[in-house]
């Protein structure tokens, strides 16, 4: 359904209730405007907010993520080489070989 609108100061377009509301269109709504064959195509963007980690939880992620024993020893000894004392940082070890008990990780604090 084609409808007419007019552009405002500032570039400001208002977009009938009747399309935002078909839409979802909200004010504050991220959407993306895409120049295609002479015409100009709005649609919704939906934003994925990103975390940006630090060296600290970075050295948290490479413990937690241990797959056995030998990679556990050898992440050990990269979050050293970053500054860290692993033994300061909580995380799970990853469960040994032969062992039965439980959940099948120990957590560190």
């Amino acid at each position: 359904m084609d409808q007419t609108t007019t552009i405002r100061g500032k570039g400001t377009i208002v977009i009938p209730k009747a399309i935002r509301d078909r839409l979802g269109l909200e004010e504050g709504t991220l959407v993306i405007l895409q120049e295609t064959g002479g015409a100009l195509l709005i649609r919704p963007a939906i934003a994925v907010p990103i975390e940006v980690y630090d060296m600290r939880r970075k050295a948290e992620l490479l413990l937690n993520n241990a797959v056995d024993a030998e990679d556990y020893a050898r992440i050990v000894q990269e979050v050293k080489r970053m500054g860290f004392d692993p033994a300061t940082i909580p995380h799970d070890r990853p469960q040994r070989e032969g062992d039965d008990g439980g959940s099948g990780a120990s957590s560190v604090s």
